[in-house]
């Protein structure tokens, strides 16, 4: 005989699952853009960025090259956004709303 996995997360596992979703950091990503409207605009992902809730913000380029630890993601913006014609942006990806226990099942 088999023993059947339990449907429901024992309640420490589930305690822990929480905490992690209480404690994440906010994904975002640094995009450039160029172009005077929406017919003609261009945009490209320049980094990846984690912003913690109470502490700094780690961003790192698409090549891997550059990395920083600033005080917000708004600095982020400030370092992309230095060339004549291109602007940068925030793109936040959205809040996470499920965690588990199992790579397979965070999947």
């Amino acid at each position: 005989m088999t023993a059947q996995p339990s449907p429901n997360p024992r309640p420490f596992d589930q305690e822990l699952c929480e905490l992690v979703l209480d404690t994440a950091p906010r994904l975002f990503a640094v995009v450039q853009v160029c172009g005077e409207g929406p017919a003609d605009a261009d945009g490209w992902v320049v980094a990846w960025g984690l912003a913690d809730n109470d502490g700094p913000t780690h961003v790192i380029g698409v090549d891997g090259r550059l990395r920083m630890t600033l005080a917000s993601p708004e600095r982020a913006v400030r370092h992309f956004a230095g060339q004549p014609g291109i602007t940068a942006r925030l793109v936040w990806l959205a809040q996470p709303g499920a965690a588990a226990l199992d790579r397979a099942e965070a999947a």
